[in-house]
């Protein structure tokens, strides 16, 4: 995955739209025999609300064992990372990459980030949080 980023980043280089970005990351990354689903809606349920879209990722790669959120913009904000975050803990997955395609260098513009799977205090107190299953999110 990252190999094809830096591939993409090399080739096309920084400022087009994200989802220039991410329409030719999935196509490269299927290539490469991964299977990768664009703009994945996923549901989930917090104090008796249930929200049908409340979180859509750029890319969910190898049936969602990974999260590809893309940026191109000029500098990585750190809310980027703790919302990559927060979407890696309601849908209890172990890792994401946050690529930012608007730096000079993929390597500046890379940063993984890892659900360690315990859950945050306000979670494992909180009993009403939940993922909700969904035809359309599978794991």
């Amino acid at each position: 995955m990252i190999d094809a980023s830096i591939k993409i980043h090399r080739e096309l280089g920084s400022g087009l739209l994200e989802s220039v970005y991410e329409a030719v990351l999935a196509r490269d990354l299927s290539r490469r025999g991964f299977s990768v689903e664009r703009q994945k809606t996923v549901a989930f349920d917090y104090d008796g609300m249930h929200f049908e879209e409340g979180l859509r990722k750029d890319l969910l790669v190898n049936g969602s064992c990974v999260v590809l959120d893309l940026k191109s913009v000029e500098k990585l904000s750190p809310v980027y990372s703790n919302q990559l975050l927060t979407y890696l803990r309601l849908m209890k997955l172990p890792v994401g990459l946050l690529i930012n395609f608007e730096a000079s260098t993929l390597k500046e513009g890379l940063q993984r980030v890892v659900n360690n799977l315990y859950p945050l205090r306000a979670f494992a107190v909180n009993p009403f949080v939940s993922v909700a299953p969904s035809t359309t999110w599978r794991r």
